[in-house]
C-alpha cells in the first residue's frame, strides 16, 4: 500500500505544527512526529475507523486531531486533518467543500516540505 497526502491535508498539518510550537518549543516536531506515526499505522489499519463526512477518520492517539482519509485500491488518500479542539476545524462544512472539489482528484506524496520541520 502507498499513503498519499494532499495540499490541504499537509497545510493542516503545517498549522498543527505552528499551533504547538508556539505552545512551547519542540511540541511543534512531537506533534508532527505523532501525526506522520499515525498516518503511517494506516498502513497496517486502514479501512477499520467510522466513516465520517463520507471518509474514514482516523483519532490521533496523543492530540485532539482527526486524520480524514479514503482507502482506494492499494492507495491510502489523506485529505484533512482537523483540531478536535478548535470550533473552527471541527465545523463540518469547510470539510465538506474541500472533499467535494473535484481538484481532490490532484494527490501529493509524504513531501520533503513536510520534514523539514524535522530538522
Amino acid at each position: 500500500m502507498k499513503i498519499e497526502i494532499l495540499d490541504e491535508a499537509e497545510a493542516d498539518l503545517i498549522e498543527g505544527y505552528h499551533f504547538y510550537e508556539a505552545q512551547d518549543a519542540g511540541l511543534g516536531s512531537y506533534f508532527l512526529d505523532s501525526l506522520f506515526s499515525d498516518i503511517d499505522s494506516l498502513l497496517i489499519h486502514a479501512g477499520v475507523h467510522a466513516v465520517v463526512f463520507g471518509y474514514r477518520r482516523c483519532l490521533s492517539k496523543r492530540f485532539p486531531f482527526a486524520v480524514y482519509y479514503s482507502v482506494e485500491g492499494a492507495l491510502i488518500r489523506v485529505f484533512r486533518g482537523a483540531g478536535l479542539s478548535s470550533q473552527r476545524h471541527v465545523d463540518s462544512e469547510p470539510l465538506r467543500k474541500t472533499v467535494n472539489v473535484s481538484s481532490l482528484v490532484a494527490v501529493i506524496v509524504l513531501l520533503a516540505e513536510c520534514h523539514f520541520l524535522f530538522d
